[in-house]
Order: C-alpha cells, then structure tokens, then sequence
C-alpha cells in the first residue's frame, strides 16, 4: 500500500512483524506514520517521500507494535529491593506500613521512574493498580497522571480501593484502608475528570478494588455498578496464590473465582491479575463471559506464586496480556522480559510446543490491546492504528547469528530500542529516553526512597 501525499515519518528498511490477524511480516520493509496514526506500510524500500517526510533507517532493526503493559503498582518504584525472600502475605505485611507513608510528592517521582523504565523497554501504553490512598497523601491519581503525559506514554490508571482492614478480617492495616462512601466519590471524580472514551484517549480510567482480601463485598458490588453506569471497566488481583485460595474457602465457602462471579465481576469488561490458580470451571466462565488476564510471569516467580496455565487460558480464547506487576516485586519491571519469562514457563509445565515466539509477542502486543478493550486502536500494525512503534535494534554481537527476527528479540538478550513512537512522537531514540532527563530522574528516585524508609 502506498501513501497518496508524503506522511510525516517513515521507518524504512527494517524487519516489520505487524501482529495483525494474518501474520504479516516483512524481513525488509517499511511503515509511514501522518498526525498520531500509521497511514501505510509494504515489503522492500519505501517511497521515495519529499524532504518534508521525516526518515529513519531501519536497517538492523526490527518493528513491531509498541509493546503493553496490563498491570503494574509504579508507587512501587520507590520500594524495591525489600522483602526479597517472601511470600506474598508475608511481602505485603511488610509493605503496607511503609507504603503508608507515600504522598503526592513520592508517587509522582517513583511514577515517572517506572514509566521511564518500561518506556526504555519498548512500552507504549501501560495500565496501573493504584489501591492505597493514605489519608492527606494527596491526589495521587494525578500525580501518576501527570508523569505519564511528561514520560509520554498511554495511560490506563485505575482507581483502586481496599475497604477491608484487619479489625475486619482483611490483610491491610486499618490506617490504609478507605470508607465505601469515600471511594465511590473520588472514583466518581476520577472518571469525570480523567477518563477519555475516544479512540486516540492517552488517558482512560478503570475501577479496581484490590482483592478479595482486602475488600468488601459491597465494595466490589458498587464499584462494578459505577464503573458500568459510567462505561469503564474493571479490574482486580484474583487467584494470585495458594493463600488467596484459602481465604477465599474460608471466609466465602467458594473459589476466587466463584467469589467473583457472585459479584457479577465477570464479562468482557473485567481484567484479573494473575490468574496464576484458576481451575477448569475458572477457565470456562471466563471464557464464556470474555474476561481477561494479565500474565505477570517475572513478578508470579519472585514472589513463588506458581506458574499459570498461560496456554489453557489461550487455547480457550481469553483475553491474555502481559504485565511487570509492582516493581516491588519485579525490580527490573522490563516489559520486553515478560514475553520471554512466559514463554519459558509456559513450556516449562507444557512442553515446546505450548507457545511459539510469535504467540509470546502477540500477548505483548494484541493480547494486552484486547485485555484494556484499545484492539481496534493499538496492538498491531496495521493503516488507520494508533502509531505506537517499537524500532528494535539486532545487529548488536548479543544478536549476531540469530536468523529470525522474532526469535532474537524473544528469545535473545533485551536489545537495545533504536527508537520508540507513542502516538506518533518520539519518547525514545537509541536507548535513552528524550522526554525527560533520566539521571535527574534516578537521583529523584533515590531520594525518594531513602526519605520513605528513613521514617519507618
């Protein structure tokens, strides 16, 4: 297909493996890019496009859809490295009271820490689970906001909430926790405020309450009840370990999953995280209702979760995307391991044939576009699609050798981003990200952090 007028970009003379429904790939091509969109693309050269079309050389490159991230806690960012040989519970116990302590001020610095890494590995639009809101912390909300538009990536943040404090059974301590009143306002407020229904939105909104440890079930009701009155959607940790296992038979007689169906927490505009201990009955009804996951492998083995059955949710049709989870327990949080982590452990219990390379950067791509309902804008490349690239550099020595395009970046070492485009602008060029200065960015973060664990 060629462009009728010269674009405003065009990457020439690279790989191109665009995820669309048919597999298109070229092992030499190119993609032009007008306004926010990608306008055209084809095999061998690109046209011979006026001075007025700005050009990047491909060669030794690989293109691909920008990669998304379904599920992340970038509060996170300022607490890594803490409780490195803990379960879940046991993380999360000694979390709490130092996370207790953030504010506006912290979580705008250890938001744009994380987005700057995920940015640095191939990220273009990554969702977050913001659950905990100290009181006089601040907005939080925009905080992460805002240092998404300054990073420059697509933003899904949701508005989450725990409810349910230790005095009442839950894990969280009671000076973490918030009134339902006090939630459904500012989740309110968050969607009026923020959430963009368009088809080019960098910001949308969904509501998630954290888990069914650490909330009501009035709460996980009435949030369902706001966010479809209002046209957003929702999302939850759910099946993350063998302990939420038993706590949910101990205290609702019943699977998480049962649980969440109780609730009318399943349908296509549900997303869990994890689903690392769903059972054949799990399988189906999300199936059947269009629920999706997002597989966190890297954070399911730090935290010894167990390893989900990332093949049976795929064969049977769910909505499977990729995510880094907190950065608390995933400290490298890089977006382009995720692939690679899943595959491994999906064939680790399955066999090679459990997933290709190809079905491993499809849920990095398209599956994590179908989890956070933007299929028909990101995920592929494809003419009319939102222009979220990824420029992947292979001619490096870690690369050298590897035939297949999609095998080096899968199954090599990380390589370097030549450049990556976020509605049609650039955030990164040649592995440093231009939108901001990282190194004050990294010195912010340290500070960050030692003023945060210096009142403990």
């Amino acid at each position: 297909m060629v462009a009728v007028s010269a674009p405003d970009l065009v990457v020439d003379g690279c790989a191109v493996v665009t995820v669309d429904a048919s597999g298109t790939e070229y092992r030499r091509g190119w993609v032009s890019v007008r306004g926010n969109r990608i306008e055209a693309l084809g095999e061998g050269r690109a046209p011979a496009f006026g001075a007025e079309t700005a050009r990047i050389d491909g060669r030794g490159c690989l293109l691909t859809p920008g990669l998304v991230n379904t599920h992340h806690h970038l509060y996170q960012w300022i607490t890594r490295g803490l409780a490195a040989d803990s379960t879940l519970f046991e993380w999360l116990k000694t979390l709490y009271p130092v996370w207790a302590r953030i504010d506006e001020k912290s979580v705008r610095v250890a938001a744009t820490g994380a987005l700057v890494s995920l940015a640095r590995t191939g990220c273009t639009t990554s969702a977050d689970h913001h659950y905990l809101f100290p009181h006089g912390g601040g907005d939080l909300l925009a905080a992460e906001i805002a240092a998404a538009a300054e990073v420059g990536l697509r933003f899904h943040p949701t508005r989450g909430s725990m409810d349910l404090g230790q005095s009442k059974g839950g894990l969280p301590p009671d000076d973490v926790v918030e009134s339902i009143d006090d939630i459904l306002a500012a989740s309110t407020t968050a969607i009026e405020q923020w959430h963009d229904p368009s088809p080019d939105a960098m910001v949308r909104i969904g509501l998630a309450p954290c888990s069914p440890f650490s909330v009501t079930a009035d709460l996980m009701r009435e949030s369902a009840a706001l966010a479809r009155s209002a046209g957003v959607r929702l999302h939850t940790h759910l099946a993350e370990t063998v302990d939420e296992l038993d706590f949910c038979r101990e205290n609702f007689d019943c699977t998480p999953t049962e649980y969440m169906e109780r609730l009318g927490w399943l349908g296509d505009d549900v997303w869990y995280a994890h689903g690392v201990h769903l059972d054949d009955h799990a399988i189906s009804a999300m199936a059947r209702t269009g629920t999706g996951i997002a597989h966190c492998p890297t954070s399911n083995g730090r935290l010894g979760a167990g390893i989900a059955r990332t093949a049976d949710l795929v064969a049977a049709g769910i909505p499977v995307g990729l995510g880094v989870d907190g950065a608390a327990s995933n400290e490298s949080s890089s977006l382009i391991e995720e692939p690679r982590n899943a595959l491994l452990y999906a064939r680790a219990v399955g066999g090679p044939q459990a997933m290709t390379v190809r079905g491993a950067l499809e849920l990095a791509t398209m599956g994590g576009a179908r989890v956070l309902g933007r299929a028909d804008d990101i995920g592929s490349i494809q003419p009319g699609k939102l222009a979220d690239l990824a420029l992947w550099r292979l001619d490096t020595p870690a690369h050298a050798g590897i035939e297949d395009p999609v095998v080096a970046l899968i199954l090599g070492s990380a390589p370097p981003l030549a450049a990556l485009f976020v509605n049609g602008r650039e955030v990164v060029r040649d592995g440093v990200v231009t939108t901001v200065d990282e190194a004050a960015v990294g010195a912010d973060v340290a500070q960050a952090q030692a003023t945060l664990l210096a009142g403990a």
